[in-house]
């Protein structure tokens, strides 16, 4: 049965406060014309502690990549700077742009940039209905749509999102009778309705059995093989699709190695990297890592 609550967003549709100043005051490289997400020498602090430090980095549309780091290593600091959510320190060294600008709103990336976390899960109350779910993002919400209106179109939308994820059939289903696998294929389908240009995965098999990780792993490599911008955060290199050949590794806040997967995912950098010896292996494009 459907029971849906009312609830009330802030609107994000308005600039950061006036201490989140513009950053335009250090150059980018301007040759990247196709890049969405662009930070140089940047320092940010979450509360008293600095999660990150002389981060710079470059992400263009049509290359997909993967972060990985260790816990503490600033991936999720990573994700909320990706996101809009959070700004570097001011400072005239320091530059960061989203889509070309140094000045966005929560609402517009919330369109560009499709965010899929685990914890997402909990934010749905079990007797949600899935489709009101997937809706739901139209508007910024986690379910409870009761009180809003969706045009026709606006139901397509999210008909076809699900259609893509292989979901449909679920559509009626309550959220809390589907298996963790299917809560995840929803979430994706929730992220993509808005068609963004960007779809950013954090450690998307998080509690996920064996067989639903990889049936995730089949979606996320259908997404790619049709041209979907992909940003995977995740604890195992294994969990890389071949489709993805950039690899940045994390750790301590900073950016300890960047480039092409198979030079990236080494031996000894992996094992520098977590602290523990470790041994890589290959197989049509997967990387194995296991203890040496």
């Amino acid at each position: 049965m459907k029971s849906r609550c009312p609830v009330s967003f802030p609107s994000s549709s308005s600039p950061f406060p006036e201490n989140a100043r513009s950053f335009a005051h250090a150059p980018l490289d301007s040759g990247v014309a196709d890049a969405f997400f662009q930070i140089t020498q940047a320092k940010v602090w979450r509360g008293d502690t600095l999660a990150l430090r002389d981060f710079s980095l470059t992400l263009i549309h049509g290359e997909s990549v993967a972060i990985l780091g260790p816990n503490g290593a600033g991936k999720s600091t990573f994700l909320k700077l990706l996101t809009g959510e959070i700004r570097p320190e001011a400072d005239p060294v320091t530059c960061c742009r989203l889509f070309g600008e140094d000045r966005w709103s929560l609402e517009e990336i919330r369109h560009r940039i499709g965010v899929v976390m685990p914890e997402e899960v909990a934010r749905f109350e079990s007797y949600e209905v899935t489709c009101d779910a997937v809706l739901s993002s139209l508007r910024g919400a986690y379910g409870r749509t009761r009180d809003m209106r969706f045009s026709r179109a606006e139901k397509q939308q999210a008909q076809r999102s699900m259609e893509r994820m292989g979901v449909a059939d679920l559509a009626e289903r309550e959220f809390g009778t589907l298996s963790s696998g299917e809560r995840r294929r929803i979430l994706i389908a929730r992220a993509l309705v808005h068609q963004p240009e960007v779809l950013v995965l954090d450690e998307p098999s998080t509690a996920l059995d064996f067989s639903a990780a990889l049936q995730l792993s089949s979606t996320l490599r259908s997404l790619l093989g049709a041209g979907r911008d992909l940003v995977l955060v995740t604890h195992h290199p294994g969990e890389i699709p071949p489709e993805i050949d950039r690899v940045i590794l994390l750790q301590a806040g900073r950016i300890f190695a960047d480039g092409e997967k198979r030079k990236i995912l080494t031996a000894a950098k992996l094992s520098e990297l977590y602290q523990v010896k470790l041994r890589v292996s290959w197989s049509g494009g997967w990387c194995d890592v296991r203890p040496a």
